[in-house]
């Protein structure tokens, strides 16, 4: 396996990782962006208000996006296998 192969396969690893992320770290933000419009409107400065709507709201996300995240994560490893294979 030469550099560019290693190159390659990093940056094919790095950007699974940012699919895999994506969808749970957009709910989260969304979520937290709604919560703090909420307090800034009602003039509620409780700072751990936002923790708990987040948390389950991620959770919730990590639940949907689950099987799209496992198969992305599936098909990554087929191709490493697969590249494995080859040699």
């Amino acid at each position: 396996m030469n550099g560019a192969e290693v190159l390659d396969l990093g940056r094919d690893a790095i950007w699974v990782t940012v699919m895999v992320a994506a969808g749970p770290m957009l709910v989260g933000l969304v979520v937290g962006l709604v919560v703090s419009l909420l307090q800034t409107l009602t003039q509620i400065q409780e700072q751990t208000l936002v923790f708990v709507p987040k948390i389950l709201s991620i959770f919730l996300a990590i639940l949907l996006f689950l099987p799209i995240m496992g198969g992305l994560m599936g098909g990554f490893m087929n191709n490493v296998f697969e590249r494995i294979a080859a040699f």
